[in-house]
């Protein structure tokens, strides 16, 4: 398939645009900046279609709006969220939060009409490579991944609790991630771990973290097959949705780029089993969302849903996860001691 490019600083350009056009306009509007994958690329580096650029709009109400999702402008695709001020302070919260500190390590802002943004990026620039930092920022990833399971419910229906185990098994990635200084993504987590644990010296680690996700020995045929089956899927639920969830704005036919073709460009490229954590979550997703609009859309679709979860991550029925649940729990501290080699190694610094 054939992927329109467009630059990393032209898709910024667009998002200023958008926020100068938009965002100002919204209520208790402070700012907003970039986040995500592409905060620290260069301005000429390519953005594929299969990729968004991180827009946060910086709010001091109260209660901020909706997170809006992803939308074209300008031929770019944003995906834009609205974020309280009160997340943001006092600084030291960002500097140890592992979602939040990357972005103000660098320049990321689209407008700062209060200065705030800019006076916590003089706070966190400085100190975000310093060790004691970056560990603080590890375990809030470690955090996320030991609360995740405690909040596992075997008895949830199939999607809730594949997705309950999924997420917390994937944020393993993320500690990794946090300790080498690269961003926490989401999609491609997987295969911007093993290149930091590559580079790190603890490229062993990669095949456990395959293992712990079931995919270590999965093939690409196996994985395209199931892509295929997620495609079908996808249409589907993106016809039919109208509950809104937290995620609805990554089941539209504008974020299908990102879905669908950008996990068909890592089967294509060799990386099938760095493909598999998003299709399994996008599954889910559609699966949450079919469950509140259309049941019975859901149980003819299911099947799909269960072969993949099957076949790709080794998951048979919800009574098979509270044992991959321990598996994920007893591996942390694992992750934790390469993290904290990691931080304590020259790497990249």
């Amino acid at each position: 398939m054939f992927f329109v490019m467009v630059r990393v600083g032209q898709a910024r350009r667009a998002a200023a645009r958008w926020v100068g056009r938009y965002g100002r306009g919204s209520e208790g509007y402070l700012g907003a900046y970039v986040s995500g994958s592409t905060v620290g690329m260069p301005d000429d580096a390519e953005l594929p279609a299969t990729s968004d650029i991180d827009v946060v709009v910086v709010s001091g109400s109260a209660q901020p709006p909706p997170k809006l999702g992803k939308i074209r402008h300008e031929g770019a695709l944003l995906e834009v969220t609205t974020l309280p001020w009160s997340a943001l302070d006092p600084p030291a919260r960002v500097l140890e939060s592992y979602h939040l500190a990357g972005s103000f390590r660098t320049d990321t802002l689209l407008d700062d009409p209060t200065g705030r943004l800019a006076q916590l990026r003089a706070y966190v620039e400085p100190r975000f490579a310093r060790p004691r930092w970056v560990l603080r920022r590890c375990a809030d990833a470690r955090t996320r991944i030991e609360s995740g399971l405690e909040a596992f419910d075997p008895a949830a229906p199939f999607h809730q609790a594949l997705t309950a185990w999924l997420f917390p098994a994937a944020v393993t990635t993320h500690v990794i991630l946090v300790a080498a200084l690269r961003n926490p993504t989401v999609r491609l987590r997987y295969r911007a771990a093993r290149v930091a644990l590559e580079e790190y010296g603890h490229a062993g680690l990669y095949p456990e973290l395959l293992g712990l996700l079931g995919c270590a020995e999965v093939s690409a045929e196996r994985v395209g097959r199931h892509l295929d089956a997620l495609a079908a899927t996808f249409d589907a639920t993106a016809a039919v949705a109208r509950t809104r969830f937290p995620f609805s704005g990554d089941l539209t036919p504008e974020a299908r780029p990102v879905a669908i073709d950008g996990s068909r460009a890592l089967v294509d490229g060799g990386e099938h089993r760095e493909a598999v954590f998003w299709i399994l979550a996008t599954f889910a997703r559609c699966h949450a969302v079919l469950a509140a609009d259309a049941p019975g859309l859901g149980a003819e679709l299911e099947p799909d849903f269960r072969s993949a979860a099957r076949e790709l991550a080794g998951v048979d029925a919800a009574g098979s996860l509270p044992g991959r649940v321990a598996e994920v729990g007893a591996f942390v501290p694992r992750v934790w001691r390469t993290a904290e080699a990691m931080v304590g190694s020259p790497g990249e610094r």
